[in-house]
């Protein structure tokens, strides 16, 4: 590599680490979310919130500098926030749907 000039392989470790970093980070933004989902359980709130996406989607509009453009990198984040709000759901759901999966089994058991 006395050239200068990177080949192939020298991009594609280059996407290789780059993608270790993303991955790290989007686990640590789910641990985050994971976290707000356990704060939205206790208070009761909402895990959809219209107005905080709508905030995520300009905050990630203006930061970004390409070469992604405003399209590309809102579907990259429409999908991350998607799935970090079925980690909240997760958070969430499981203790209402075993209480109420309980009382269908009985009331089944009750009507057989």
């Amino acid at each position: 590599m006395g050239t200068g000039v990177m080949d192939i392989a020298d991009w594609r470790k280059e996407i290789d680490e780059l993608d270790r970093k993303l991955v790290e980070l989007l686990n640590q933004r789910a641990r985050a979310a994971h976290e707000i989902g356990k704060l939205k359980r206790n208070t009761r709130m909402p895990i959809y919130e219209p107005d905080r996406e709508k905030i995520i989607h300009d905050n990630v509009r203006r930061l970004n500098q390409g070469p992604l453009g405003e399209r590309d990198i809102t579907q990259i984040f429409e999908r991350i926030i998607d799935i970090m709000r079925q980690i909240q759901k997760e958070e969430i759901a499981p203790k209402a749907e075993a209480a109420a999966a309980h009382g269908t089994e009985f009331d089944l058991e009750l009507n057989d």
